[in-house]
């Protein structure tokens, strides 16, 4: 379920879009002014946040600013202006979106969806989740029943090659190949060894790496 920080200080907006928001089934935490957005966003991570431009002390612009040097997170600026310049300024920013006011609630919503469904396929496709085991290939993270195992160098290219070719029959050589190089001219147990070592790190996921007799392994989700 996604989360959306909403950044207005004017409680009346906050309250529709909170309002919608809930209702399309996303979890809303508000903010009244930029600085307490940094703040939020220091101690919490959100999908997306909504960001006014016009506030007191610290505006929506230097609020995204210093968000965006921390953490990568999607903006869509809700704004009374429409100036080509203050667009450009956002999306220097990095922003997603733009939002002129007055505007309309569904039209936002349809703005939030769809950036939210954009990015939640590039986050899911660097991870990886079978049950209790899950996998995250841009931290090189691996976790049983959300315990961190630690695998060595050659044990997670292994398990990432696999995982990558799940239900797909891999040769021998080719695993050796990919995994240890194309030069590999050592011992052809060194595979053996390392599928051994891995299903012992995976627990019971270790069943999912199936050797198949006088050709090599797969990997299934069984």
């Amino acid at each position: 379920m996604a989360r959306i920080l909403i950044v207005d200080d004017e409680a009346k907006i906050r309250e529709l879009i909170r309002k919608y928001a809930a209702y399309e089934g996303y979890i809303c935490d508000e903010a009244d002014d930029g600085e307490a957005a940094i703040q939020m966003c220091e101690i919490n991570d959100y999908d997306l946040i909504i960001m006014d431009v016009m506030m007191k002390e610290i505006n929506g612009f230097e609020a995204v600013k210093q968000i965006k040097a921390k953490k990568d997170v999607p903006v869509i600026m809700l704004t009374a202006l429409n100036e080509e310049y203050d667009k450009i300024r956002g999306f220097d920013l990095g922003i997603d979106d733009y939002v002129v006011k007055p505007f309309s609630v569904k039209e936002l919503m349809m703005r939030i969806n769809a950036i939210l469904k954009r990015t939640q396929k590039n986050k899911n496709s660097n991870h990886y989740q079978y049950k209790g085991l899950e996998i995250d290939f841009s931290a090189r993270i691996v976790q049983v029943d959300q315990d961190r195992i630690k695998l060595s160098l050659k044990e997670y290219e292994l398990l990432i090659y696999l995982v990558n070719n799940k239900d797909i029959a891999l040769t021998r050589e080719q695993i050796l190949s990919v995994v240890w190089g194309y030069n590999f001219y050592g011992d052809d147990r060194t595979l053996d060894t390392h599928i051994k070592l891995l299903r012992k790190n995976l627990k019971e996921y270790g069943n999912c790496i199936v050797t198949l007799r006088g050709v090599g392994y797969r990997f299934e989700e069984n």
